[in-house]
Formats: C-alpha cells, structure tokens, sequence
C-alpha cells in the first residue's frame, strides 16, 4: 500500500518546480525570454507588412492588365458578329456571373442571341437513364439525316436539341424555324430536359455551349448531399452532336480542374479536330474569346483556346485580318 509519505513528496516535488519556473521566468531569464519573443513579433510584422506590400503591387499589376484587356479586346470584339445569330445553351449549372459576362461578350460583338436553353438533371441523372434512353428511341426516326451513327442516348438528345435551335425553314439556313425544329423543342420542353424559356425568335446559326464544374452537389434520398460523378462523356456526346447538326459548335467553360469537359474533349483528337473550346471563361481573357471562337468556327477555323499548355491557340484568328 502507497504510504502517505510518498504523496506529500510529490506535491512537495510538484510546487518546487513551479516555484523554480516563477522565479527563473521573473528573474534571470525574463529578459531574454521577452527579448526573443519580441524580435520574433517584430519580424512577423515585418514580413506580414512586406507581403501586403508585394499583394496590393501585384493586384494593381493584375487590376492594369485586366483594364487592357478589357480595352483591347471590346476593340477586338466589336462586329465581329453582327448580325449573326447565336444560341447560348447552358450544360447544368452555370454560375450567373459566367452566363452573363459571355453575354455581354456577345453583345459587344453585335451578335443576335435568339436563344438561351439551360439543359436541366434529367441529361444526367442517373435514376433518368432508363427516361433518356425511352425518349431518345421516341426522337430518333424523327432526326432523318440530322441522327448520329452513334445510338448513344445523350448523342441523339444533342443532335435533337441542336436541331431544335438550328433547324430552319427550307433546310437552307434561312431566318425563318422549321416546324420540325419548333416540335423538337416542345418535345424536350414537355419530357423535361429543357427549361421553358422565352420563345426562339429565329434559327440559330452557331452554337455557344457553356458547362461549368465537373461535379455538381445533388441530395441524397437521406437527406444528405454529396458529390455527383463528373459527368463529362455525357456533355461531350452533347457538344460532337451539337457540332454535326449545327456546323459550328464552341464549347466554354472554366477549365480549372482535371477531368472537366473542355479537358475531356481536347484530350479526344477526334472531337477536338471539328470542335472548338474555350477555357478560362470565368475571367475576362477567356469570356473574351468566346465570340472571337464563334467568329473564326463560323468561318472554317477549329481551335482549343486558352491559356493552358493543351491550348492551341491564347487568341483565336480574327475574321477578316490580314
């Protein structure tokens, strides 16, 4: 059994050490110890005062590019579609100030934007797969020559949707839709793939397709959310398809992690050689390219531009420049 000697010495042991760190803290090492921590403090304000120094130089460095690329390219921008009509899809979620800075890029550029269609969850969905795969067969003998090889349910739905916004009276590229293309997008209207918009003035004569992140939050049947699987084998169906029907076809999104779908179709040399991508649209270098790309698509011209290493080109061709 412990004796009751053995707890009074550790008690004792105990506020002995204690009274050796008082004296020694108040005593002889004070200064020292006060000294160090002093310079330490010093320099971390020294330092935190350096970095603000070099933050707010090299914001001012990126406020002054971004005024000169606003000035040069409105000077590029401007006319370089007007009067052409453009259709602006939204592949899942896309934020507003992306969907709207692309906008005004368009605007500048005097194109005629004659539709905007936001592609709703039931594209990828993957409780809706075995709707797609229905609705898709339904569509299917409708397309005629517009069908893809492919009997790929997301390829058929693009070709469909593509032919909806494109499709003109005649066949001939004409202002006037068809009535095919006016039922093709009641059809997708009505099973739920497009948001109802307001009514498309006209036929389109380009496509802007835009995507955002990979993978977007969804909630779960408990209640949860969690992380959807990235879906861009499904977009990038889309966009070949889009590209087929209409004949100029340029995909834009952010680029800013592996695996998105602009990566996803400049890895595929066989998609990337007919359509054109755009990375980098949620700043105003990449929103800037995005009608100069429709410009030069509509003109023959397929490029993958951006400021990344896959990138073809940073700028794209301007139309009519010697």
């Amino acid at each position: 059994m412990i004796d009751f000697r053995y707890h009074l010495v550790s008690l004792i042991s105990v506020f002995l050490a204690l009274a050796v760190g008082i004296i020694l803290g108040a005593g002889p090492l004070q200064g020292p110890i006060g000294e160090q921590l002093t310079e330490q403090v010093d320099a971390l304000r020294a330092e935190r005062t350096e970095l603000r120094t070099e933050l707010d130089a090299t914001q001012a460095a990126l406020d002054g590019d971004e005024r000169y690329i606003e000035a040069v390219g409105s000077q590029l921008v401007t006319g370089s579609l007007q009067d052409r009509r453009v259709a602006v899809v939204q592949l899942g979620e896309v934020s507003q100030d992306v969907h709207d800075g692309v906008l005004n890029q368009l605007d500048t550029a005097g194109a005629n934007v004659v539709s905007q269609s936001v592609l709703t969850e039931a594209w990828t969905d993957s409780t809706d797969e075995s709707s797609r795969e229905t609705v898709a067969e339904g569509l299917r003998a409708s397309l005629g020559a517009a069908a893809p090889e492919s009997d790929d349910s997301s390829a058929t739905l693009g070709a469909a949707l593509a032919l909806a916004l494109t499709g003109s009276e005649g066949g001939d590229g004409g202002a006037v839709r068809s009535p095919q293309a006016i039922d093709l997008e009641g059809q997708l209207e009505r099973f739920g793939f497009v948001e109802p918009g307001d009514d498309q003035s006209a036929p389109a004569q380009a496509l802007v397709l835009l995507v955002g992140s990979a993978g977007q939050p969804q909630e779960t049947a408990e209640g949860a959310t969690e992380e959807t699987e990235p879906t861009p084998d499904v977009w990038t169906a889309v966009t070949r398809a889009a590209q087929d029907v209409s004949g100029a076809a340029v995909l834009a999104g952010p680029t800013d992690e592996p695996g998105d779908t602009v990566q996803a179709v400049r890895d595929d040399e066989e998609i990337a050689a007919v359509v054109s991508t755009v990375s980098g649209i949620d700043r105003l270098v990449g929103r800037t390219n995005v009608p100069l790309a429709v410009a030069a698509r509509l003109d023959g011209a397929v490029g993958q531009y951006g400021l990344e290493d896959d990138a073809t080109a940073v700028l794209p061709p301007i139309v009519g420049a010697e």
